[in-house]
């Protein structure tokens, strides 16, 4: 089925600088997150209006996430075009997030599922959560990969295992072991995809061409600047916190160093890929095959960008 992700007349025609904000916002994206559900959804026979809902529900509150922390990173573009602070003003853009999320609780009060009120509830606060909590490691040169982890736990990762998670709630599953399993495999995806889109930063299988260093000339050490500085003297650690570019940043550390340490990282995260096959193999049996057949495809392009 074709999943309707978004519509003008999901919102108030009475609103077109609303209406336009949002032509711009939703033109573009890939809507991974809203394929994911779809393929989840659908493996469990759900009917196409829950299907649509829930598609739509995570499409929402992840565009509402992206208006807000381009006006919070201060990014001048979203997609290739001008991001919605600077096209619209800034109180625009807060206001069209919020708005986003008041229509996803209104949408989900409707449908009626306390169950998955309360999961997207707890989603939106994670995330809100992981902001103020990435807010607290800005200019900061001693952050750990276990303090990122976090960030990405509550920020990246809670999308994730919505996503899993709210077509099970929409079918009424209450097994605890596979919302728990569920659970795991989206905080696997969501480091996954948070790691790699940290290596896009040091141009690290960027087929997208990606600007680089952008992490580090806003003041946030992602986790492979993290994993790469860790251990090395302040001192250098300092240097390398100012490089103005990346080829700085790898003489400062040293090419060596910074090969190695990338092998390091590869490595590390593929046996994370190997631990989210076990956990989905455990699965077998409790959810529909075709649903372990999908999921079992994801984690490798996720983090090599295939």
């Amino acid at each position: 089925m074709n999943v309707k992700i978004y519509s003008a007349t999901d919102f108030p025609t009475y609103l077109p600088k609303l209406n336009l904000l949002y032509d711009d916002l939703f033109a573009g994206g890939k809507g991974f997150r809203a394929k994911l559900v779809q393929s989840v959804a659908e493996s469990l026979s759900l009917p196409d209006s829950t299907i649509n809902l829930l598609c739509q529900t995570i499409e929402f509150i992840h565009n509402s996430s992206l208006l807000h922390d381009d006006l919070v990173d201060r990014s001048s573009l979203r997609r290739g075009k001008t991001a919605a602070w600077l096209k619209y003003t800034p109180e625009s853009a807060v206001l069209a997030g919020d708005y986003l999320l008041a229509r996803v609780m209104v949408n989900l009060s409707n449908y009626g599922n306390v169950d998955l009120i309360r999961l997207t509830s707890q989603a939106i606060s994670d995330l809100l959560e992981g902001e103020w909590l990435q807010d607290t490691l800005m200019k900061r040169t001693d952050v750990t990969t276990a303090e990122l982890d976090k960030v990405h736990d509550l920020k990246t990762a809670s999308l994730f295992k919505w996503c899993l998670r709210a077509p099970f709630v929409a079918k009424n599953e209450t097994s605890e072991k596979i919302h728990a399993t569920l659970t795991e495999l989206g905080l696997t995806l969501g480091y996954l995809l948070q790691r790699s889109d940290d290596l896009l930063d040091f141009d690290i299988r960027n087929g997208e061409g990606k600007a680089t260093m952008g992490d580090l000339h806003s003041g946030y050490m992602n986790s492979f600047c993290a994993w790469t500085l860790e251990n090395l003297p302040e001192q250098k650690r300092q240097e390398a916190y100012k490089a103005k570019d990346l080829q700085s940043f790898k003489s400062t550390v040293g090419e060596q160093h910074f090969t190695s340490r990338l092998k390091d990282f590869d490595s590390k995260n593929d046996a994370l890929i190997k631990k989210y096959e076990a956990l989905l193999n455990s699965l077998e049996g409790q959810v529909p095959k075709e649903l372990i057949t999908t999921l079992s495809a994801l984690p490798q392009p996720i983090y090599w960008r295939q």
